[in-house]
């Protein structure tokens, strides 16, 4: 019998199939059934592709792992590639060179494999290598696939060309939305970008935890650096992504993710009092352990988490098992990952108040856009300059965050939060600029909402 993309797969049982073609769906329009693929196992538990595809997703793969080898040598050629790709993938210390090469080898022979593409992507997104997630969808040109890796390699103009093709053939499609998003985010389109993205949002009810909050991530970002009212970021706080939660099927730490990303953002603005309540409680479930150690963009952020509340002891063994998992990495990746290492040790000093401790780590050449190898997107990341900023004019380094800041504004000139960091560095320093820097910020915080 054949799958969706019309390749061959060795079983007699159509629900099979049926389970595993959904499972595709749900994984491509980031849907929260997605264990639908267990499905596909009991329908033919001798099934090697329904099995390997089952062992990605449980949190106990072994079994899935044995059923799937055990069957290998009556596996189509197509599942005998699935399987060699999807073993290496979720292998302990996998070696992530080796795992897109398997992909992209695949790709090159099953092209229409559009959930291998996905997982290809993923994992380039975890590598931080862009440049290797663009080769991979230019060969099929999928648009809300291709949209991404453009907007992270910066090419702002040819990511919305993509992001709305995909938005075009499919208005529902949550990957196409999520980039154009970004892309009216990066170029200070912020009122368009909330109005496109809550037009958009009466369409992500069927979503994932992290696909539905991270869509109103964005949207709370932009009424943030917008300066819209205040309330306007407390309502999605609350509304769209901690009342996620309340669902039956969601993932939680996939909300904490977004949760405590646009928390960091808030302390950051000086505006944390609004949020000291809903802080405490994340952190107390953050401080569970089975919440560590899953991706490293949410271990930065619980370490920071952790700190700011007081929580010392719990980031210092979140901490200490960060630096155990990179000593523990084949030599490549671990050298790759002492940047990520570094920044969250910045990350930890700096959710404890130790300032001049965290901009020593990080050093007088720091650029979070280097440390994509977190796994975390460029907007991700840039809260990361926004802290290095404030810790720079804090600590009295004007002249060094004035040259930073001037440097991002040539990107984004857009950002009140941005102007106002300048006004104080100016400021710091007694120059006459200061008055024309603050009308500028002035105009920009009643030009958006």
């Amino acid at each position: 019998m054949k799958d969706k993309w019309g390749y061959e797969i060795n079983t007699d049982s159509s629900s099979c199939i049926s389970s595993i073609n959904q499972y595709y769906h749900q994984v491509l329009s980031y849907g929260r059934k997605r264990d639908v693929i267990i499905e596909a196992v009991k329908h033919d538990p001798d099934c090697v592709l329904a099995n390997i595809l089952a062992a990605q997703f449980s949190s106990s793969p072994s079994s899935y792992l044995q059923a799937a080898n055990s069957n290998l040598d009556n596996a189509s050629p197509y599942e005998q590639a699935v399987f060699e790709t999807v073993t290496c993938l979720i292998t302990p210390n996998r070696d992530d060179d080796l795992a897109f090469d398997l992909h992209f080898k695949l790709l090159k022979q099953y092209p229409k494999d559009l959930v291998s593409l996905k997982r290809a992507q993923v994992l380039c997104f975890y590598m931080g290598r862009p440049d290797l997630s663009l080769q991979l969808v230019q060969q099929d040109f999928v648009y809300g696939m291709l949209a991404f890796p453009l907007l992270e390699l910066g090419r702002m103009e040819d990511a919305e060309k993509a992001a709305k093709m995909g938005f075009q053939i499919n208005n529902q499609d949550p990957w196409s939305q999520h980039a154009l998003c970004h892309v009216y985010q990066y170029e200070c389109r912020f009122k368009e970008a909330v109005e496109f993205m809550e037009d958009c949002s009466k369409s992500w009810g069927p979503l994932s935890s992290f696909m539905n909050t991270h869509n109103w991530w964005h949207v709370a970002l932009c009424y943030l650096e917008g300066n819209a009212p205040f309330e306007k970021v407390c309502e999605i706080y609350d509304n769209r992504i901690w009342k996620e939660l309340d669902r039956s099927d969601a993932t939680p730490v996939e909300v904490y993710l977004n949760a405590v990303g646009l928390l960091l953002r808030v302390h950051v603005r000086g505006e944390i009092r609004f949020f000291d309540d809903q802080l405490n409680i994340l952190a107390g479930y953050l401080s569970d352990q089975s919440f560590w150690f899953l991706e490293w963009h949410l271990d930065l952020l619980i370490l920071w988490a952790l700190a700011c509340t007081g929580k010392l002891s719990e980031a210092r063994d979140l901490l200490e098992g960060l630096k155990s998992r990179v000593c523990a990495m084949n030599p490549k990746k671990g050298k790759l990952m002492q940047k990520g290492l570094k920044l969250a040790k910045a990350v930890y000093e700096y959710g404890r108040g130790e300032f001049s401790r965290a901009l020593e780590l990080l050093g007088p050449d720091f650029d979070a856009e280097n440390c994509k190898m977190v796994g975390a997107s460029g907007e991700q990341l840039d809260v990361f300059n926004e802290v290095w900023y404030v810790m720079l004019l804090d600590a009295g380094h004007a002249d060094k965050a004035i040259a930073v800041i001037e440097k991002q504004l040539k990107k984004r000139d857009g950002t009140p939060f941005l102007w106002r960091l300048l006004e104080r560095g100016y400021l710091a320093l007694g120059k006459q600029e200061v008055e024309a820097i603050s009308a500028k910020a002035k105009a920009l915080e009643s030009a958006y909402f």
